[in-house]
């Protein structure tokens, strides 16, 4: 994200369908970033030159055909769409993406915005990121990249990937902070009332652990026993007995099938009920501990620092209400 020599264009791809938070959003950073000494000068720029209408209905204007688009680009910005599949497969945009990349200083795509990206070869051998409920399907559509769907966003070289939505606001700021320094940053931030650094990756936000599937029965009968009643009192060597194997086999076949041992996933399927005991009760976190099988809060703050990101704490007040309703 080297901003020396940088042009001060921001180029927005924009087309019919596109998320509208991915568009304004950083957008808005930019704005207020303008307001506390920046120069930036953000462009949309549509297939044909006309307005596009956003997935919200709302319509985007834009200021020029990104055929037109000539001279430095200092940021192009790739949003994503709801029907990834149709941005992705439209020639004509990837054409106009893959020229306006090769002249920009850096390249960003908005959540599902890593689909055109891809699929016009950009991201192929790079560490990249997306919307958590799209990681699985950008790494099976593109398996010359690597997905990695925790982070909020990841810079590798000139390409920089955001996670889903409302991200694009972190990477945006991650921009400014890279061309003005980290007090416009955190000016901006504090502006917008965001996070400078959000805590947390996207692990926090995303659905239940993708609790592990398998056609091993033997290994099947393991997982299904933990995930139905994960306080039991389990060990390696009473999993391996319950799938009839010895212990070293029963970890071999954890690492073959899921890719990770089976105190990890024993954590994780404890972890998952503990959010949904977080969420919708008030037991303390002691009791929360003990009733999915961590035996101590201590014990399930670490499993929930490594998993999630966050404390247990921090993720029942993140998660258990918006706060609009007087605590009783």
């Amino acid at each position: 994200m080297e901003a020396r020599g940088r042009s001060d264009t921001v180029l927005f791809v924009v087309y019919d369908g596109v998320r509208l938070l991915d568009v304004t959003g950083p957008l808005e950073v930019l704005t207020v970033a303008n307001e506390h000494g920046g120069s930036y000068r953000p462009l949309l720029a549509s297939p044909d030159g006309r307005d596009v209408v956003s997935s919200a209905g709302a319509r985007l204007g834009a200021d020029l055909a990104l055929p037109d688009v000539t001279g430095p680009i200092g940021t192009l910005v790739v949003p994503g769409a709801p029907d990834w599949q149709a941005a992705a497969a439209d020639e004509a945009l990837l054409d106009q993406i893959r020229r306006l990349a090769a002249g920009s200083a850096r390249t960003a795509s908005v959540c599902a915005g890593a689909f055109p990206l891809a699929a016009a070869g950009l991201l192929d051998g790079r560490r990249v990121t997306t919307h958590w409920d799209l990681a699985d399907q950008l790494a099976a559509h593109f398996p010359a990249v690597t997905v990695d769907p925790d982070p909020i966003f990841i810079v590798d070289g000139r390409i920089i990937t955001s996670a889903g939505i409302t991200a694009g606001i972190d990477l945006t700021l991650a921009l400014v902070e890279a061309d003005l320094g980290p007090e416009t940053a955190r000016a901006v931030a504090r502006h917008l009332v965001v996070f400078m650094q959000r805590p947390g990756g996207q692990s926090q936000f995303s659905v239940r652990t993708n609790t592990a599937s398998t056609r091993n029965d033997l290994l099947r009968r393991v997982l299904d026993t933990v995930a139905a009643d994960p306080v039991g009192p389990y060990d390696l060597a009473g999993l391996a007995a319950l799938a009839g194997v010895s212990a070293r086999h029963l970890g071999r076949l954890f690492r073959t099938e899921l890719g990770i041992t089976p105190a990890v996933y024993l954590d994780r399927v404890r972890v998952e009920a503990a959010q949904d005991l977080l969420e919708r009760g008030d037991d303390t976190l002691d009791v929360v501990a003990r009733r999915v099988g961590f035996g101590s809060p201590e014990t399930m703050r670490r499993a929930f620092l490594r998993e999630l990101g966050v404390t247990p704490g921090a993720y029942r007040s993140r998660f258990r209400t918006t706060g609009i309703n007087p605590t009783p």
